[in-house]
């Protein structure tokens, strides 16, 4: 598990911050960010004040990565890209979570090296990295600004002939007395601008599924995911959009059986996988694309003999 307790000793009283600049060399910024969510106690009582002036014996929650040996799938100067299973978390969801794909990237690149942007931890595909704090700026603001092209392959429900250009508002899903207040988004007049463009590749006339591919010019969460589900060409495997409240509850609670999830869903898991990144940076131009074969993935993952996630 990569948080673990360091028990420490402060010999001379100083502020909190401080110590820990001192002690486990971390910045200032990164010191005050985790006495602030409570990883420093002392005298078992946890301190949140950064300013506040601490001696003796201390504990604190220290993230130290560790690595299952995932190989980059590419690597750059300044940055890195991974090929992420499906499954892998970008992120832990809390100090329990025993592995995400930050591990590996800290593990191996040092802990100035950060990952840029998001993708659902049951998407597979590219995720770009930054090794250093400059580039992690620039590449995240280049997300921001929408000047890295993102496409992804995905496997929908149904036969879809034709190029769409899906521009429908998405909005957070709010509603606190709702058992689906973690299905999250919604389209919504109310809603920010999403704009997706869609382009069918290949027919599956046996499966009536269709392989497409998904260009994302806004940035929203679940983006395709919605706005496949609201064409009526829902994602083969996605356990939430256009399942019963009941089945996504079973889902959300991981009390879904996975061949009642095959039947309900298409396939075990989320068949939306990112593909490929284009961008420049830094004045070079970058193209590039996941090595894994997504149709080769999804049959598999449609197959009711297999438990393959």
């Amino acid at each position: 598990m990569p948080f673990v307790l360091k028990k420490l000793f402060v010999k001379e009283k100083q502020r909190a911050f401080i110590f820990l600049i001192k002690e486990l060399g971390y910045t200032q910024r990164e010191a005050q960010s985790f006495i602030a969510r409570g990883r420093l106690r002392v005298n078992g009582e946890i301190v949140n004040v950064s300013s506040r002036e601490i001696e003796g014996e201390v504990e604190f929650i220290a993230f130290e990565p560790l690595t299952k040996g995932l190989k980059a799938h590419a690597e750059y100067e300044r940055f890195v890209l991974f090929d992420k299973p499906s499954g892998m978390l970008i992120h832990p969801q809390n100090r329990y979570t025993p592995y995400s794909l930050i591990d590996e990237l800290k593990a191996q690149y040092g802990k100035d090296a950060n990952i840029t942007h998001r993708i659902d931890q049951e998407t597979s595909g590219l995720v770009l990295c930054a090794k250093d704090k400059r580039s992690e700026i620039d590449l995240k603001m280049m997300f921001q600004e929408r000047k890295i092209k993102k496409r992804y392959l995905a496997m929908v429900h149904g036969e879809l002939k034709d190029e769409l250009k899906i521009e429908e508002p998405l909005l957070r899903y709010d509603d606190k007395k709702s058992a689906l207040v973690r299905m999250v988004v919604k389209v919504d007049e109310s809603g920010k601008s999403s704009l997706t463009y869609v382009k069918p590749l290949k027919y599956f006339s046996d499966l009536n599924t269709t392989l497409v591919e998904c260009s994302p010019h806004t940035g929203r969460q679940h983006q395709i995911r919605v706005h496949m589900f609201h064409v009526k060409h829902p994602i083969v495997g996605d356990p939430i959009y256009g399942q019963r409240e009941a089945d996504v509850v079973k889902y959300l609670d991981k009390e879904l059986d996975s061949k009642i999830r095959v039947g309900l869903s298409g396939a075990r898991r989320l068949l939306l996988h990112a593909n490929e990144l284009e961008f420049e940076l830094y004045g070079v131009k970058y193209r590039i694309k996941s090595s894994i074969d997504f149709e080769k993935v999804c049959i598999k993952s449609m197959s009711s003999k297999s438990l393959h996630i």
